[in-house]
């Protein structure tokens, strides 16, 4: 008999159950301009906390609509390969390796890397 119930059904495909008795958590709409004339407006659950800026899908950066655009905060400039090696020695150590090196090259006692 039970085979029978299910014929011509797809299992697993469709949910057998409704959605009475279910509520949805409340939701507010969140509208954000693009510089480029895109408008995004995206769902957020009452209790999140909505951000300021979104990234439009052209890459740009969308306000959130009656905001106003947060401080830039002031960042750290990445450090580069002499920044570091400069923590470690000055520019006479430097030179002192520098023309070390380059005395065993020019006496062939130091061979060349590809």
């Amino acid at each position: 008999m039970a085979n029978r119930s299910l014929r011509g059904m797809r299992i697993g495909s469709h949910s057998m159950e409704t959605e009475d008795g279910v509520e949805f958590a409340p939701r507010l709409q969140a509208h954000y301009d693009c510089p480029n004339g895109h408008t995004i407006i995206l769902p957020f659950s009452v209790e999140a906390d909505v951000p300021v800026v979104w990234e439009c899908r052209c890459g740009e950066e969308a306000l959130l609509r009656d905001a106003s655009k947060p401080e830039v905060k002031a960042g750290k400039p990445p450090r580069t390969h002499w920044d570091m090696l400069l923590e470690r020695r000055t520019v006479g150590e430097l030179q002192e390796l520098l023309d070390e090196r380059l005395d065993l090259l020019r006496s062939g006692k130091l061979r060349r890397s590809a």
